[in-house]
């Protein structure tokens, strides 16, 4: 009897036991998941807090680049006047109408100015040029065409600082730049306004009462241009010039034009190597598919190219088998979209060099040879 009670003991003892260390193996592992949970929600935290942390000086350290950019940029930007201040500079509390108030961009350390052709005004004319550290000087417009409304002007400095030219044939829309210019007058002198550009390749009617012309190839921007901004840069955030600013849509708000700037590197690098610049040109005036629906023309459903409007009397293209109407798709092929695209392929050229132009006529295609002539 009193082995079958203390067998009962045991056997309760032992099944109490295994409970209770059940229990504690239960609750050791769950404490210890939990342990595992926190130590992964804490690591999983610090990670985030860390990648926040890091996004905030990344932003903080790329608006500060972006900030000495704009710094380093700004030291190349002039005003320019048609008319001569009283004062040491034509930043002076007159209006931009009464000094016909503009911007330019030093593209060399001797003193070649970009800007636009109606800031300045023609070639051999004068203009004022005040630099950052507010010296003024008389300049000599050595080049301008006003229908690509571009100049470029001399004054007598050295050592000064210049833009880079950057690429604009591989922009992209959606691209983040900047306008600076000298708005209104003294008070805005060196605005810098932010945007995207909006669109490339775009053409525009310009109308003068009865007369209309017509840009093209143009890069459309919402960065804000205002009166005095024509003739400042559009610029990448490193820098480098993409464009000139030219004209704004006034009807509507954040629609801006800039001239690309691959049309005019021909011509300052000519300057900056030779100190000139032989105004090489065809003789024809043509426009890209944008433009042709303006005009009402038949030729209008053509996919790429340049559609010749005119042919200028006397000129080099004029004693060629080249017609009006006719469609030319490159040059020395070299392939054509715009009239830009023409441009900035003639001004690589001297007067008396011989190019190959392949066009369509109807469903003809042919090549016409022109020795192009100087203006």
């Amino acid at each position: 009897m009193k082995k079958r009670n203390s067998f009962k003991k045991i056997l309760i003892l032992t099944v109490i036991s295994i409970i209770l260390w059940c229990i504690i193996i239960y609750l050791y592992f769950t404490y210890k998941n939990i342990d595992i949970y926190s130590d992964s929600n804490y690591e999983t935290a610090k990670v985030q807090s860390t990648v926040l942390e890091q996004s905030v000086e990344n932003i903080a350290e790329n608006s500060k680049n972006v900030a000495d950019v704009l710094d380093e940029v700004n030291k190349c930007i002039v005003g320019i006047s048609k008319l001569k201040n009283n004062g040491n500079s034509i930043f002076s509390n007159s209006t931009e109408e009464e000094l016909g108030l503009g911007t330019g961009i030093i593209v060399s350390e001797n003193g070649y100015v970009l800007s636009n052709a109606h800031v300045t005004g023609q070639k051999l004319s004068s203009c004022y040029v005040t630099l950052d550290n507010g010296n003024n000087y008389e300049a000599t417009v050595v080049w301008a065409d006003t229908d690509l409304d571009l100049s470029i002007s001399k004054i007598n400095a050295k050592n000064l600082n210049y833009a880079i030219l950057g690429d604009s044939e591989n922009i992209r829309v959606g691209e983040t730049v900047y306008a600076i210019g000298n708005p209104i007058g003294f008070e805005f002198r060196r605005t810098v306004t932010s945007g995207i550009i909006s669109a490339k390749n775009r053409a525009i009617k310009l109308a003068d009462g009865e007369n209309a012309s017509y840009m093209s190839g143009l890069i459309q921007t919402d960065a804000t241009i205002n009166p005095g901004n024509s003739g400042g840069p559009l610029i990448l955030p490193d820098g480098s010039v993409i464009g000139i600013n030219t004209v704004k849509i006034t009807s509507a708000e954040g629609i801006g034009f800039a001239i690309p700037i691959n049309v005019v590197k021909g011509v300052i690098n000519s300057f900056i190597t030779n100190g000139n610049f032989d105004d090489t040109y065809i003789g024809i005036y043509a426009y890209d598919k944008e433009v042709i629906p303006y005009l009402d023309s038949n030729n209008s459903d053509f996919q790429n190219g340049i559609y010749v409007v005119q042919i200028a009397v006397n000129g080099p293209a004029s004693t060629s088998d080249l017609r009006q109407g006719d469609i030319i798709k490159s040059i020395d092929n070299v392939a054509l979209n715009t009239m830009n695209d023409l441009r900035e392929y003639i001004y690589t050229k001297r007067p008396g060099d011989t190019v190959t132009l392949s066009i369509t006529r109807g469903k003809i295609n042919k090549n016409i040879t022109i020795v192009l002539g100087k203006k």
